[in-house]
């Protein structure tokens, strides 16, 4: 099966033995970011520092001139990651024998929603949530489709992976997170993510929908929740807690919004790429979750791009809706994290891998031949051999 490894262009820029490093784990490409969100990350082999802190989301090459006159455009990185960090280190794997394909994080974004807080999420409390651009708003849509073909395309990558193409909801961490003394379960996350700013107050009225009304039951859906009682058993509570077609309408606004941003994102990179770019997207099919795997209904998504890419972090079940609409050529890459101290097993790659390939991928990612110890990368030698 062919195997990516994720990387950051600071894990190789300035540590000349990175690439052949990472090419001697077996693997063919390398899955290298050239859009991220604000983190902090270890760097346990790089002979000048042990610690990143990217400080907000970023673009790791000089973006374009044409984004200059608009108020929502990529920021550039700052010393973590300086000039064209991804070229520099895209150059460099590619001297080892591997392909580059481009990692590119488009709806998380903490600065852009700090600068223009109205381009957040808003929850049925007021709430912002500013690491959550929405993407109904129209702006927000053709700055995050603009970026997708920008940060994509970059010269000498083949391909790319779009993640967090969908709606953010109050999950997938924002800072030192606070947020898990009560369990929202599905039902929970799903109420959470429902955006009531003016864009999607005037989305749910397209659908029948008082927003004001929607947002009071939303709240009193939530109550016994912050009380630690009810139920989860995912869209059937939330339907039992909305009425099945308030339930269906939020769902039917909100789905119509991630499908077309999607088709808008990956027919841009075409546009920009060469002739057999591939463009894969990180997904969940389970069609209302959000996070940085959106949630796509799998019929669908797999007729707009060339493939996904599938947590597989807590089994490989998520494989299976996709493996039902796959086509010749189609990618379906089970992504295993192989960091040990974030809960991955490097040690049972290879049995991972086996399950996953019976279940219909074609492929593995590999989270994160950067953060990984010596011991877990020799696991995934050992695995990948």
């Amino acid at each position: 099966m062919k195997t990516s490894t994720f990387v950051y262009p600071w894990d190789v820029n300035g540590d000349p033995e990175a690439p052949r490093r990472i090419a001697a784990l077996g693997v063919d490409q390398v899955t290298l970011a050239s859009a991220y969100h604000s983190t902090r990350a270890l760097t346990p082999r790089h002979p000048r520092r042990r610690v990143v802190t990217a400080e907000y989301a970023a673009v790791y090459y000089p973006a374009g001139e044409h984004w200059a006159d608009r108020a929502l455009r990529p920021y550039p990185a700052g010393e973590w990651a300086p000039g064209d960090a991804f070229g520099e280190a895209a150059e460099a794997l590619r001297g080892a024998g591997l392909d580059v394909h481009t990692w590119v994080i488009l709806a998380h974004n903490s600065r852009l929603g700090a600068e223009h807080p109205d381009t957040s999420v808003v929850n049925a409390y007021g709430d912002r949530y500013p690491w959550a651009p929405c993407v109904a708003q129209p702006a927000t849509r053709a700055y995050l489709t603009g970026l997708a073909a920008e940060a994509a395309v970059r010269p000498g990558a083949a391909g790319t992976e779009l993640e967090s193409l969908g709606w953010y909801g109050l999950q997938h961490l924002h800072a030192h997170d606070k947020t898990a003394g009560v369990g929202l379960g599905d039902a929970g996350q799903y109420l959470m993510a429902l955006c009531f700013c003016p864009t999607c107050r005037a989305g749910y009225g397209e659908h029948g929908l008082d927003a004001d009304e929607l947002a009071a039951s939303v709240r009193d859906a939530l109550e016994p929740l912050w009380r630690g009682a009810g139920d989860d058993a995912g869209w059937p509570t939330v339907e039992k807690l909305l009425g099945e077609p308030v339930a269906a309408a939020t769902r039917a606004w909100r789905d119509g919004r991630a499908r077309t941003l999607q088709e808008a994102a990956v027919a841009a990179v075409r546009a920009a790429a060469p002739e057999g770019f591939q463009v894969l997207l990180h997904a969940d099919p389970v069609a209302y979750h959000c996070g940085a795997n959106a949630g796509v209904d799998p019929a669908h998504v797999l007729s707009v791009a060339d493939g996904v890419v599938v947590p597989c972090a807590g089994g490989t079940a998520l494989l299976a809706p996709f493996a039902e609409h796959v086509r010749p050529g189609t990618v379906l890459a089970a992504n295993f994290t192989v960091v040990s101290g974030m809960g991955g097993s490097p040690g049972t790659l290879a049995a991972d891998a086996a399950r996953a390939r019976d279940l219909g991928a074609t492929e593995l990612r590999l989270y994160h031949a950067g953060l990984a110890s010596d011991g877990d990368l020799a696991a995934v030698r050992e695995a990948l051999r």
